[in-house]
């Protein structure tokens, strides 16, 4: 379909006033104050169409819709859509009957937002028409728009800094060194400041130390242990005989001074 084929609405309005304005005698703009506000001429609806890059300001009836006068707009601000002096709500359109005759009418609508909306339709619309001339442009004549120059200019250098990539590369790159496994089950160390443990028979237990089976004696309440005690078994040093005499005290003393009360 060829551009300006199909028609557009851009703006409607249900409600706008058509005034008769006096002719311009100087070149002053129109003061809607010298129009007789209070008896407009035709009181309808309004609509912006736009077919194309024109764009038409249509007065219809309310209720049937049909057509009181049209104003064809191809630019605007311009003198086929000018603003009054003295208002924002009121504006002078020249109107064409399609045979060539012209003339110039006010209209004025009862709601601030409604003049706004006329005032940006329009503008909206003929912006969107510049942008499209623009395009056309450019696509007849490709090679004269702006080109993007990368180049370096003589002279220019660019500076790298790489110490501190380096940096952050070793400090991310570097893994922790794991120790080595030695295979099979590893053992824990030995608390600081543990004890070696000993063996303390109670009584009725009986003690094996290098496969010798010793009978532990009742610890008399004197807290002295008997001579065989003290004796050392055969294979036994004296200290260690000593430390199993000891042990046999403790474990002796702890539960039998206990049961004993």
């Amino acid at each position: 379909m060829e551009e300006g084929g199909y028609e557009s609405v851009l703006c409607v309005k249900p409600e706008v006033h058509v005034y008769r304005i006096p002719p311009r005698a100087t070149n002053r703009g129109y003061r809607a104050s010298e129009w007789q506000l209070d008896q407009p001429s035709w009181s309808g609806r309004l609509r912006i169409t736009a077919k194309g890059q024109v764009a038409y300001i249509k007065l219809e009836d309310r209720t049937s819709g049909e057509l009181f006068a049209q104003a064809p707009v191809d630019q605007f601000p311009g003198t086929a859509v000018e603003s009054v002096t003295d208002s924002s709500r009121y504006f002078v359109i020249r109107i064409e009957d399609g045979n060539g005759r012209r003339a110039f009418i006010g209209i004025g609508f009862g709601d601030r937002g409604d003049a706004f909306d006329f005032n940006v339709a329009l503008q909206d619309h003929f912006k969107w028409v510049k942008q499209q001339c623009e395009f056309a442009k450019q696509a007849q004549n490709p090679d004269q728009g702006p080109k993007l120059d990368l180049s370096f200019k003589e002279g220019q250098t660019i500076k790298l800094n790489i110490a501190n990539m380096k940096k952050k590369e070793g400090a991310a790159g570097t893994p922790r060194a794991r120790p080595a496994s030695t295979g099979g089950l590893s053992l824990l160390p030995p608390p600081p400041g543990g004890r070696t443990s000993t063996l303390i028979a109670h009584p009725g237990e009986h003690l094996s130390v290098g496969g010798s089976v010793i009978q532990p004696a009742v610890v008399p309440s004197s807290g002295r242990l008997p001579a065989s005690l003290s004796q050392a078994p055969a294979g036994f040093s004296s200290d260690q005989s000593t430390t199993l005499s000891c042990n046999f005290w403790k474990g002796a003393t702890s539960s039998g001074l206990k049961e004993g009360g």
